[in-house]
């Protein structure tokens, strides 16, 4: 009966680790899709920036005489318009546009790449991903008091660390998408800046249970 028992505990966990193995590529894939998409949003931070730029200073001496030596009727409405004619103006709310569309589908994707983890753990029934980690660590906690075999205690915490990892993507996915949703011509230089800063920061990402988590698979 030990045979067997040890037997199934080696075939757990192979299966963890393979997993395991599995749910750290997809995590990948989201990482990259993460840093298209911050790309992305910078990009149209400084759309927006160009189209609310300052009219030209004409009153440089420098200036008005550049104008002055090159003037022609198509200058001088460049000149009015604060150098930014209406096809650009178009042009570049256009591109803006298309940058919001690129970041929905991003998260499209990242959204189906959550679903497939999210499918993938409860199917295998290690943890249940809705409730959080709660129930799973609260389980590790009763099992650790029991000083149970370490392999048993290495599929526990194996499990336990991908609810947590999933845990902190999924909150940085549902922060990705609140951005995405807010993004407009109108949003604000200072916003747009935050929103930059927390997309490139990831603020609900723990390096250091990222760290653990890589050492697993390598």
């Amino acid at each position: 009966m030990e045979i067997e028992d040890g037997d199934t505990m080696y075939k757990a966990k192979h299966n963890i680790f393979q997993t395991f193995s599995d749910f750290m590529t997809r995590i990948t894939k989201f990482d990259e899709l993460a840093e298209v998409g911050s790309r992305l949003l910078v990009g149209f931070q400084q759309g927006l920036e160009y189209l609310r730029r300052q009219p030209i200073e004409k009153n440089s001496e420098l200036v008005d005489r550049i104008i002055r030596d090159n003037e022609t009727e198509r200058l001088s409405s460049y000149i009015e318009a604060g150098c930014l004619n209406a096809h650009d103006s178009v042009q570049n709310m256009s591109k803006s546009k298309c940058v919001v569309d690129e970041l929905a589908c991003l998260l499209k994707d990242a959204e189906a790449i959550l679903q497939s983890i999210n499918c993938s753990l409860a199917q295998r029934g290690e943890l249940n991903v809705d409730n959080g980690t709660h129930s799973l660590e609260t389980c590790h906690d009763g099992i650790e008091a029991q000083s149970i075999d370490p392999l048993k205690h290495e599929v526990i915490d194996t499990a336990t660390l991908m609810a947590i990892v999933y845990s902190m993507v999924k909150s940085d996915y549902t922060m990705q998408e609140k951005i995405v949703s807010s993004l407009n011509l109108t949003s604000p230089s200072g916003e747009l800046e935050s929103y930059s800063s927390m997309w490139s920061l990831r603020p609900y990402i723990d390096d250091e249970i990222m760290h653990k988590a890589w050492k697993l698979v390598r």
